[in-house]
């Protein structure tokens, strides 16, 4: 990202996705080491081969990882760029192919001492007749949500074992 201008578009655009839906998970742990949890978990489901060969798929506009790792802006995934990481507080991945436009909204809030409650938000729009498609497959089947739940439960055993 340029200059902050940049960064306020990319947010604007955000709001404007719909919401799909919302998972939370409570961690026994500091918001410093939640971050580190999200980090290493979101490095492990986003680099793989796998992720790679999904992102070609479906022609993601991210399908390398590239930049300093999963937790600093401008950095890159398979089929994710983050948009905004303010530490220990909140990272906005966003993303795109032929089928939706999305973003993944991590926010981390305290829960109580030596707690902290991570919040995963999706949001994204499936346009057209093919986009509707991908929706029923992929949200309607409940997939996303399960990989998401199993991603912020990875974050917490991470987090809790530090």
């Amino acid at each position: 990202m340029g200059d902050g201008s940049d960064v306020m578009e990319v947010l604007v655009e955000i709001t404007a996705l719909p919401r799909v839906d919302e998972h939370t998970t409570i961690v026994a742990a500091e918001a410093a080491d939640v971050w580190r949890g999200l980090g290493e978990t979101l490095d492990r489901s986003f680099t793989r081969p796998g992720s790679a060969r999904y992102a070609r798929l479906v022609g993601d506009t991210d399908r390398t990882a590239s930049g300093p790792g999963p937790l600093a802006e401008g950095s890159t995934l398979h089929g994710f760029r983050v948009a905004e990481a303010v530490t220990g507080r909140k990272l906005v991945l966003v993303g795109g192919h032929r089928f939706s436009s999305f973003a993944l909204v991590f926010r981390l809030d305290e829960a109580g001492p030596g707690r902290t409650r991570l919040c995963a938000e999706t949001r994204a729009a499936f346009p057209g007749r093919a986009g509707g498609l991908y929706r029923g497959l992929v949200i309607g089947t409940g997939g996303h949500g399960l990989v998401v739940r199993r991603m912020l439960a990875s974050a917490r055993r991470r987090a809790e074992h530090r």
